[in-house]
C-alpha cells in the first residue's frame, strides 16, 4: 500500500491495459445514457479507449510532479485513487443488478430500476467531484517544492 501512495501513476498506468482488454473483449455491446428524450449510445471499446486516455493523462501528471518536485500529498493521493476507482467498480458493481421488467410486477421492478439510477448517478457525481482534489494536489505539490527552494 505504500508504493500506492508514493508511486499514485503506477496503478493508472497498470489499469490501462486491463481497461482496454475488457472494451476489446466486450464485442459490440453498448453503454446508453437516456436525458429526457435523448439516447446518449457509446461502444464499450471507445468507453475503454477514453478512460484509458484519461488514465494515462492522470498517471503522466501524477509521473511529472513526482519526479520534478518531489513529494505529493499522501491523503490526496488516498482520496483520488479512492474516490476514482471505488466509484467506478461501485457503478459498475451497481449495473449488474438492474432488473428486467415483468409482467406481473413492472412498477416495482420500475422502481427498485429508478432509485438504482438515483444511486448511480450520485454515485458518478461524487466520482467526479473526485477528480478535483487531482489538480488541487499537484497544485500542492508544486507550490510546496517553490516554497521550500524560496526559504
Amino acid at each position: 500500500m505504500k508504493v500506492l501512495t508514493d508511486k499514485p501513476h503506477l496503478i493508472f498506468f497498470i489499469t490501462i491495459p486491463i481497461i482496454m482488454l475488457i472494451g476489446i473483449l466486450s464485442g459490440d455491446s453498448v453503454l446508453d445514457i437516456n436525458v429526457h428524450d435523448t439516447y446518449y449510445v457509446i461502444t464499450h471499446f471507445h468507453l475503454a479507449i477514453l478512460i484509458s486516455i484519461l488514465f494515462g493523462i492522470i498517471g503522466v501528471g501524477y509521473w511529472i510532479i513526482k519526479e520534478a518536485y518531489g513529494k505529493l500529498s499522501k491523503w490526496l493521493n488516498w482520496i483520488h485513487i479512492g474516490l476514482t476507482f471505488g466509484g467506478i467498480i461501485f457503478i459498475f458493481t451497481l449495473s449488474q443488478l438492474y432488473r428486467e421488467p415483468k409482467t406481473d410486477t413492472i412498477l416495482s421492478d420500475f422502481d427498485f430500476n429508478q432509485n438504482l439510477d438515483i444511486i448511480t448517478f450520485i454515485t458518478l457525481l461524487i466520482t467526479i467531484f473526485g477528480q478535483v482534489i487531482y489538480p488541487v494536489n499537484l497544485i500542492r505539490g508544486i507550490l510546496k517544492k517553490q516554497k521550500k527552494t524560496s526559504a
